[in-house]
């Protein structure tokens, strides 16, 4: 594609790992004996008297997600040589509080489709899934009162509430044009990697080591967390929803301003800023629309800049690593931030 005037097209950006395809079979199989005990907590506290409890919930969390947040509470715990058993419903706790955000988001947006599946929503309506959200909120916080320790609970309780903030303060950016890359940043920095750092932080609590662990655990889990947001966004307008698990172009059509749609409407002429303006007000949403919008994204090198923050924020993920030994759970988790920015590619 010829560059016009003013523009930058950048070179296709590579992922971290340039000697073979990233995967997530090298974490997988580190933690697999104890995601079999994770996934055994999960199967017993999702239970109910009321059987639309354990339908809903059995749904979404059976639906083909890979687990990766209570995978890496898990990693980290072997990182760390960790040879208890508290992080199994610690795990379990954290995929709860991810899967609950999810009922509630799948509501606030109106989303139809997730992981390739119709969501919960659409199958047994807004009331239903915000009401089994809320139980399966509770039954991690009953998990982390039966670990007792005041420290987690802290952490992910926190961390629960900065996710609902996020969410929040995504909804008051949506169809604003005008918000900056700032905002962006700190709303996916909350409604993201927020779980993503305490998922990984409290496996520094469980092997009871220093406080400088649990901040290097942290920020490993941060800025993966946010990588894996950019990444996210950024191939909303390049996938089909077999690759993704949801429509192309949702982010589009529901207003969702995000790291794409503000580079490219601050490096955009007058006509383009329009259009930004009219699409993100739900003036300008068909299928030609987006093809255009991502025809923008593309030719002002948003999207390749958004995937090149992505790999500056993975290369803080696995520098974060540095003062811990090599080992087996440290390669896995390297190889984790690799897999989240190649999924773009």
């Amino acid at each position: 594609m010829r560059a016009r005037k003013g523009r930058r097209v950048t070179a296709d950006v590579v992922p971290l790992n340039r000697t073979r395809e990233p995967s997530l079979d090298p974490i997988m199989a580190l933690v697999a004996t104890d995601m079999n005990r994770v996934n055994q907590v999960i199967l017993d506290r999702m239970q109910s008297e009321i059987p639309l409890i354990p339908e809903l919930a059995g749904y979404l969390i059976a639906g083909g997600g890979k687990r990766m947040r209570p995978m890496l509470t898990l990693a980290c715990a072997a990182l760390l040589d960790y040879q208890g058993s508290r992080h199994h419903k610690l795990a379990a706790a954290v995929e709860f509080i991810h899967t609950a955000t999810l009922l509630h988001d799948d509501v606030v947006d109106g989303s139809g489709l997730r992981r390739g599946k119709r969501t919960a929503n659409v199958i047994w309506g807004n009331p239903a899934s915000v009401l089994v959200g809320d139980f399966l909120f509770s039954r991690s916080f009953e998990l982390m009162v039966e670990d007792g320790s005041l420290r987690v609970l802290k952490i992910l309780s926190s961390a629960s509430a900065v996710i609902a903030e996020g969410e929040v303060n995504q909804l008051s950016a949506q169809r604003r044009i005008e918000t900056d890359e700032q905002t962006y940043l700190d709303i996916i920095s909350a409604k993201t990697a927020a779980l993503f750092a305490a998922a990984c932080r409290i496996a520094g609590v469980v092997a009871e080591r220093e406080p400088d662990v649990e901040q290097a655990l942290d920020a490993y889990g941060r800025n993966l967390g946010i990588a894996f947001q950019l990444v996210d966004d950024a191939i909303d307008y390049l996938s089909d929803g077999k690759t993704m698990g949801k429509d192309t172009g949702d982010d589009f059509r529901d207003g969702k301003v995000t790291l794409p749609v503000i580079l490219a409407n601050a490096r955009g002429d007058e006509a383009e800023r329009k259009f930004w303006r009219d699409a993100m007000h739900g003036r300008r949403v068909s299928d030609e629309d987006l093809d255009y919008a991502t025809g923008l994204l593309r030719s002002t090198g948003a999207i390749d800049d958004t995937l090149a923050r992505a790999r500056h924020y993975g290369q803080r993920a696995i520098d974060a690593l540095g003062s811990f030994p090599a080992n087996r759970a440290k390669a896995a988790l390297i190889e984790a931030v690799d897999f989240a920015v190649a999924r773009a590619y």
